[in-house]
């Protein structure tokens, strides 16, 4: 018997270019809430944001600012956005830039469930770091923690994040 499963990718411009980084972090959240919520009315099921959705794509540059929108995984974005996924039952797949200790840094993709409960991450594996405006090694350590795969209410999921598509590998991993 089949099933329909409602998925939608919600990608959008800067809110901000000016003011901290704590103020552009906050601006593109606030940005987007209006948009979850109206995927939530819409009855999405499974909801992607971009890729480190919460800022501009930083790696174009390389400077130490930007280390400061990095956060824990479970962590404060992870929870607010839980909320989210719990008054929509709709799982949300939300890509921030991680912190595990000082220094140490990745590009990861939290998974909530449509319960809200988070269920576990990706860390994106390929790190491109080339000219011109791809320094991602300059910020972010290769993934760690292979390519799990999540058991949400709608689906079985995996991720890849930006860069990892191209490797033929990562999809049969999977």
């Amino acid at each position: 018997m089949s099933r329909i499963v409602k998925c939608a990718h919600i990608q959008m411009s800067n809110a901000r270019s000016d003011g901290t980084v704590a103020q552009i972090k906050e601006a593109m959240i606030e940005k987007h809430i209006p948009m979850v919520k109206e995927a939530g009315e819409k009855g999405v099921n499974i909801l992607c944001l971009q890729e480190i959705f919460y800022g501009p794509y930083f790696c174009c540059e390389q400077d130490i600012k930007w280390y400061e929108s990095a956060e824990k995984v479970p962590g404060p974005t992870t929870k607010r956005f839980s909320e989210y996924a719990k008054k929509y039952n709709m799982v949300i797949i939300l890509p921030v830039y991680e912190v595990t200790i000082a220094g140490v840094y990745y590009n990861t993709a939290a998974v909530i469930d449509a319960n809200g409960e988070y269920l576990g991450k990706f860390r994106k594996i390929q790190i491109p770091h080339t000219w011109p405006g791809f320094w991602e090694k300059f910020y972010f350590k290769p993934g760690n923690l292979g390519f799990p795969v999540f058991e949400t209410q709608y689906a079985k999921i995996g991720l890849f994040i930006c860069y990892d598509r191209h490797f033929p590998e990562c999809a049969r991993i999977l």
